[in-house]
This record gives C-alpha cells, structure tokens and sequence, in this order.
C-alpha cells in the first residue's frame, strides 16, 4: 500500500512502476495547519461584524473530536496487528478503505486543529464575559484535532507492506 521512505534508488523504482504511494508529506500537513490557524483567527472578528456575536465552543466539540482519534487509533492498532504482527494481508478493498480514511484524517484533522488553535489565539487578551471559556475549549479542542492528525499518520504507517521487490 504505502512504500518507506524515498530515496534516490526509489525515485528511479517510481518512473519504472508509478502505482506506489508515499506516505502524506510534512509540507501538506502543515499546509493546512496555516489554512485553519488562518481561518479560525478570521472567524472571531467575521462573525461579530456579521452576526454581532462570535460562535461558542462547548465540550461536544471536543469530545467528538476524541472519539474520532480513538476510533482511529483502534483502526490503527487493529491493521497493524493483522499486517505486521499476524503477517496477514487486507482485503484489496480493506486497505484501500484505510488508506484513504487515514489520509483523508490526516488532512482534516490538520485543518481543524489549525482552525480550532487560530480561533483560541483571537481570544487571547480579549476581556469578555465567555472569551475565556471560548479560548481554552477551542485549545482543548485543537489538542484533540492533533490526537486525530497522530492516530491518522499511525493508521497510515500501519497500512505499510513490504513491496515484492523488498523480498529479493
């Protein structure tokens, strides 16, 4: 599914054989880390000129967020129990349905954990009746979209086999 690290001879193996995956980049993670942490801070003051009020954060958020990283987290340590301690392979449309779930995660878990931070940074010095509450759930919220960005990336190493050419 998803090949190790790359390194000059890999490059070579791509062009010959371009089915192979790499594992979701650093660059893109943090790509839409930016994009959250910008759009979040932006909300604050959009949704006051817009709405005269700025949305609350209550612990559902949160808590919802947890769930998704434990479901992903159990998902992650059930594929890497099966591929490489039980040495079995996944159904052809197992793995692919991983994958994608741990990629898409990743991605998304990003984005809300930069959304989630940058909304909490617009509350920082700002002195009103629920800022600070707004302010620590949203931290608290972006910790647990980081438990979903870490599950997602262990999900996704887990889905990584040995090619046939690592077996020569």
């Amino acid at each position: 599914m998803i090949d190790g690290p790359a390194g000059p001879e890999d490059e070579e193996r791509d062009r010959t054989n371009p089915g192979r995956l790499r594992p979701t980049s650093a660059a893109a993670i943090t790509g839409w880390v930016v994009v959250g942490l910008v759009g979040g801070w932006l909300l604050h003051p959009l949704a006051e000129r817009l709405r005269d009020t700025a949305p609350i954060v209550t612990w559902a958020q949160p808590l919802a967020l947890v769930l998704v990283s434990a479901i992903l987290g159990a998902t992650a340590y059930v594929t890497w129990r099966t591929v490489h301690v039980h040495h079995q392979r996944l159904e052809p449309h197992q793995a692919v349905n991983r994958l994608v779930l741990a990629r898409a995660c990743v991605l998304v878990g990003a984005l809300v954990a930069g959304g989630y931070f940058g909304y909490a940074l617009s509350w920082v010095g700002v002195d009103t009746e629920l800022g600070d509450q707004r302010m620590w759930r949203s931290a608290i919220a972006g910790l647990a979209g980081v438990a979903i960005v870490i599950t997602a990336l262990l999900l996704e190493r887990a889905c990584r086999v040995r090619s046939d050419e690592d077996d020569v």
